[in-house]
């Protein structure tokens, strides 16, 4: 199935290398657009919402832009990446910070011990649970995704894909318009040039 999308506003939620996500959509045949401006993001076919670094910073540049509100607002196909996903929560434990709310649940902190460091850093297997959702068409429970994070979702109604570090971590979660993947797909290799396709053609 051909990508549908003619237009992709990807916005920075700070402290990210953003060509790497704008470089891996131009490999799948779109050509993204930057912007923190609230007209092009809701007037955009789809939305990306990036983020690396903290919910508190980044929620803030947020809300300085005023786009709070707008994405919020949005009604069509959204996508949370990395710290991006968390801020679609309600509240995260970093910063002790309230988040967009557009899904429910709060972010946690992930536990450091003796086998298992933080951050959750490198390649780490996926599970599907909701193996015929289109978000994951052509991924399969064992395929490899790369993480960088220190926080994380637990899983909800919205998990469709998790993975494990010490404790359940919603990998993709997916709500109405709304998704979003706490791996980084643009590092992600074949697993998330699959995600991003399919977001693409989320209807």
């Amino acid at each position: 199935m051909a990508i549908t999308a003619s237009s992709v506003a990807v916005v920075p939620g700070g402290g990210e290398n953003v060509n790497s996500v704008l470089f891996a959509l131009e490999r799948v045949g779109v050509r993204p657009v930057i912007t923190l401006d609230a007209g092009t993001v809701a007037a955009a076919d789809r939305v990306i919402l990036m983020g690396v670094g903290a919910s508190p910073l980044a929620m803030e540049k947020l809300r300085d832009c005023g786009l709070v509100d707008c994405l919020r607002g949005l009604r069509q196909p959204l996508l949370g990446i990395c710290v991006g996903m968390q801020l679609l929560y309600e509240h995260s434990a970093e910063g002790d910070v309230d988040c967009l709310g557009i899904l429910s649940g709060r972010i946690e902190r992930l536990n450091e011990t003796r086998d298992l460091t933080v951050p959750h850093m490198g390649w780490n297997r996926l599970e599907l649970l909701h193996v015929d959702h289109p978000l994951l068409e052509g991924i399969k429970t064992g395929d490899w995704a790369f993480y960088a994070n220190s926080f994380y979702a637990p899983p909800s109604d919205a998990t469709i894909a998790r993975t494990d570090y010490g404790v359940p971590i919603s990998a993709v979660v997916q709500s109405g318009n709304v998704c979003g993947c706490q791996f980084h797909p643009e590092k992600s290799r074949q697993t998330g040039r699959r995600i991003l396709e399919n977001f693409l053609r989320l209807r």
